[in-house]
């Protein structure tokens, strides 16, 4: 899959495409659908298949403070797309100057003289342009002057929830780790750096690797959770994951710490990812450390149980 950051250096020669738009954060089972019929469309026609996407989110520029928390990074959703078959991962810097182009002059300069696209697929509540004035029926209707298909796809429910960015990250937010993964189709996953603690884990016999997250990580509400420890060399190891303040030691600092099962090693430095599977409870102030110890013992043992070994 090739990856392009802006439209500027396009390969020469370059031909038609059939374009998909939108942010895909977490590239959940609704992104998934729409990628596929993108993909399937581009292979019925013979043409490559473009993901264009955004960053820094949209939302961020038009209202500065208000960038909802990233279900996947750019890296992330690159990797995921490029297992769905997308052969091309395109990132639009979004700028003040992108956000007042006007939806008609957007499909001109980008979609039309630019990528010379073939036909267009969107979910059917996609817009676009200044002001999100253009939608799948401007689209379609600019589509016929200048030559190209549309197709808003529906969206993607189950038991009456509609699978959406939003939807997820309120799971997320509450803790519901299971309903985010059902909805995304994998576990969520939390990336992150390695860095050192204040040791207090080790000197209970439990030391963990702390992450530092990213700004705007969707993080799960506190409390402690079953995970894959997703190691830099791809393996996949058990952890019990506490994410919270630490109010047994009145902790102010927010913190995620994975306790990482039947493995001694030092993980410092190195990026890793949690995919959450389960909660196993929320954040508890202990009357005692040994209080404390006997929970965390517990804690470990039901994340064995949720996670067996023949499913790494």
């Amino acid at each position: 899959m090739q990856r392009w950051r802006g439209l500027e250096h396009l390969p020469g020669g370059w031909g038609r495409c059939v374009v998909t738009i939108g942010v895909f954060d977490g590239v959940h089972r609704g992104h998934q659908a729409l990628i596929g019929r993108a993909v399937g469309l581009a292979a019925a026609k013979g043409v490559p298949s473009v993901l264009v996407t955004f960053d820094p989110h949209p939302s961020e520029v038009v209202r500065p403070g208000s960038h909802p928390a990233q279900l996947t990074s750019l890296r992330r959703r690159a990797e995921l797309v490029e297992e769905l078959g997308v052969d091309v991962f395109c990132v639009i810097p979004f700028t003040v100057e992108v956000s007042r182009m006007p939806a008609d002059e957007f499909v001109h300069e980008v979609l039309v003289d630019r990528l010379h696209v073939a036909a267009v697929v969107v979910g059917q509540n996609f817009t676009f342009g200044s002001k999100a004035a253009g939608n799948v029926d401007l689209l379609r209707a600019l589509g016929q002057r200048f030559g190209f298909g549309t197709e808003g796809a529906d969206l993607v429910t189950d038991d009456g929830v509609t699978y959406s960015s939003t939807y997820i990250r309120a799971c997320i937010d509450a803790g519901d780790v299971k309903a985010a993964a059902q909805a995304l189709g994998r576990p969520h996953r939390l990336e992150g750096i390695v860095v050192r603690g204040d040791g207090r884990g080790k000197e209970l016999g439990f030391p963990t690797a702390n992450l530092s997250t990213t700004r705007f990580a969707a993080v799960p509400a506190d409390g402690v959770y079953a995970c894959w420890f997703i190691h830099s060399s791809g393996r996949r190891l058990r952890a019990a994951v506490s994410v919270g303040t630490n109010p047994t030691f009145s902790g102010r600092e927010r913190r995620v710490e994975a306790f990482v099962l039947d493995v001694d090693e030092d993980f410092y430095g190195q990026r890793v990812g949690l995919d959450f599977v389960e909660r196993l409870r929320g954040m508890e102030k202990f009357d005692s450390v040994d209080g404390l110890l006997d929970q965390m013992h517990r804690d470990v043992a039901e994340t064995r149980d949720i996670l067996p070994l023949d499913d790494a």
